[in-house]
């Protein structure tokens, strides 16, 4: 038995060496020279790191003006305004070489005194300012603020989107920088909806999404343009939970979205957070009654301390407006329109797709706490 373990043992490594040493050419066993590898070189110097920081200002009261309000109808005082520093992480990539950036909305929301920096594969941090966006889309367009020259991605030559291909998840994930996940493109034309945001005609994939890879570029093996990562879908709308669900915008939506971008910031040089309504409101809110509304998403009731799954919040009140006129103020949040309960913008667009000029419209308006303490009344504004 020793003997012929013995001979086992050797031929086994025999054929162990033989095979190690059948490799016709160095390219094949060299990790450098693989596809994968090439692709995400070929990209990476041209995706960047996102980090914005929005102040949001919210007045507060006194606990012992509730109470008081609570037993008497009436406040003392006027609520004191507070600022508050919220930060989001991301991902995007450089569409031209004159540091013009692509993401997603969602990852750099719309606000006066809204900071980004944006950090290259190479380490440098740079600022950058809003140039415009699309909600519906959720993509928006960026800008470095330097006169350098930048790597870029092209979007000449997009990835054919091939049920089964190879796809390449590239981004800022959880915040460690840049780096990766692989899959398969798994289904085109999806429609989802997450936190009561519809996304529609999405890219399906396996490869990993996770947060703060949000705006980053999917890619195929050859390096080129599958689409943008966007969510992740953690359960069905059944509440059954999901694995490798993720979903991107399409390259030719980010396509034709980036070419209208650039006509815009063509049109206003030099424009900083300039929305891309610019010259007509596109929201029922906005047009009638001069309001600008943002659903209250779980990271904005936890940083603002209001009752979670409740409202809609009020993030911008246009000067002079019909809001503006009855006191209507930013950071207070919509619970009711006429008698219909509300809780994402989408409902409130919808009813408020049949008013029209003059039309007087009752917005039950204020704060509800996350401890159960409330302030809410009932507005009457008409549309103008």
């Amino acid at each position: 038995m020793g003997v012929s373990g013995k001979i086992s043992f050797v031929l086994i490594s025999a054929a162990t060496v033989s095979l190690a040493g059948s490799t016709s050419s160095r390219g094949q066993s060299d990790p450098a020279a693989e596809p994968a590898v090439l692709a995400v070189a070929k990209v990476l110097p041209a995706v960047v790191n996102i980090n914005t920081e929005r102040v949001i200002r919210r007045s507060v009261r006194d606990p012992i003006e509730d109470f008081y309000a609570q037993f008497f109808g009436y406040y003392r005082g006027r609520p004191r305004e507070i600022r508050q520093t919220l930060q989001s992480l991301g991902s995007g990539f450089i569409v031209d070489p004159a540091g013009y950036i692509v993401t997603n909305q969602h990852v750099v929301e719309r606000a006066a005194d809204l900071k980004i920096k944006v950090t290259t594969n190479d380490g440098k941090t740079y600022s950058a300012h809003y140039i415009t966006g699309d909600e519906k889309k959720d993509l928006a367009f960026i800008k470095i603020d330097s006169k350098e020259s930048f790597p870029f991605i092209s979007l000449d030559n997009i990835s054919p989107n091939l049920l089964g291909e190879t796809v390449i998840v590239v981004g800022n994930a959880v915040g460690y920088g840049s780096s990766i996940s692989r899959g398969v493109l798994s289904a085109t034309k999806r429609d989802i909806a997450i936190d009561n945001m519809e996304y529609k005609d999405l890219v399906q994939t396996d490869a990993a999404i996770n947060p703060g890879n949000s705006g980053g570029p999917v890619i195929d093996i050859s390096g080129r343009l599958v689409g943008i990562s966007s969510a992740k879908m953690a359960f069905t709308p059944q509440g059954v939970p999901t694995q490798g669900m993720g979903f991107a915008i399409p390259a030719d939506v980010v396509r034709d979205s980036v070419a209208g971008f650039k006509a815009f910031a063509e049109k206003h040089p030099g424009q900083k957070i300039q929305p891309a309504s610019e010259e007509a409101p596109t929201s029922n809110a906005e047009k009638l009654f001069g309001m600008q509304l943002q659903d209250l998403t779980q990271d904005l009731t936890d940083a603002l301390g209001y009752q979670p799954g409740r409202g809609v919040l009020i993030s911008s009140v246009e000067a002079d407006s019909p809001a503006d006129q009855a006191g209507i103020e930013r950071g207070l949040v919509i619970y009711r329109v006429g008698r219909r309960n509300v809780s994402s913008v989408k409902e409130i667009e919808t009813l408020l797709g049949r008013a029209s000029s003059g039309t007087s419209v009752d917005f039950t308006v204020g704060v509800v706490r996350a401890n159960g303490t409330q302030r809410v009344e009932s507005v009457t504004l008409a549309a103008r």
